[in-house]
């Protein structure tokens, strides 16, 4: 997960210090990684989620704004936030509507990174949107390293490490089970209840 935010946050968007970020899904695993990591590097951070106490773990990793996407609009919410600005990057595991709402408050030149459809949803980038409000969207497919681009790897797997030997980083682990209860785990990760990551142990 620190490695999907990495490259979804420095090598795709080429975030810099001063940017608004927006992270949808900022309990999750990778979620809660993106939060440290846009704070580490010097952005205003704002995280989306679907719960209070979802919205309270984007406060710990870090988040200066937390919006609670169910009963909140998020994208009017993010340009309040912004002065009608907008996002400068916005990091979606999501898509479906919170992709098509992030469309709404997303900045001029901003980049929208899509990292995955938890909502199962896959949407669609409407083009002429994206040259009337000029902003890229830009896709994250972090397993592709490995067979295309290899060598970027261990550059970001050296930099995770110093920031986590820094203490400026930490793995954002909410729950420990035993492998016996691994039915249950995947269940409590796949119907949305977990937050970070669920670890099982031998």
């Amino acid at each position: 997960t620190s490695q999907t935010g990495w490259v979804g946050l420095h090598r795709r968007p080429n975030l810099q210090p001063g940017e608004t970020l927006l992270v949808h899904a900022g309990a999750g695993g990778v979620g809660t990684a993106a939060i440290q990591l846009g704070k580490v590097a010097g952005a205003t951070v704002i995280a989306t989620a679907s719960t209070d106490e979802k919205l309270e773990v984007c406060r710990r990793m870090g988040a200066d704004h937390a919006i609670n996407y169910k009963t909140q609009d998020f994208a009017e919410e993010v340009k309040k936030l912004t002065g009608e600005r907008g996002a400068d990057v916005i990091f979606d595991p999501v898509g479906g509507d919170v992709y098509d709402r992030s469309t709404k408050c997303i900045a001029f030149e901003g980049r929208i990174v899509v990292v995955g459809f938890t909502s199962g949803r896959i949407p669609q980038a409407a083009a002429n949107h994206v040259l009337v409000k000029n902003y890229s969207v830009v896709g994250l497919h972090w397993g592709l390293y490995r067979a295309r681009g290899p060598e970027l790897i261990p550059p970001a797997a050296a930099a995770l490490s110093d920031l986590y030997q820094a203490g400026k980083i930490k793995p954002f682990i909410s729950v420990c089970m035993p492998l016996a209860e691994a039915p249950a785990a995947l269940a409590s990760v796949a119907g949305g209840k977990s937050t970070g990551k669920v670890i099982l142990t031998t």
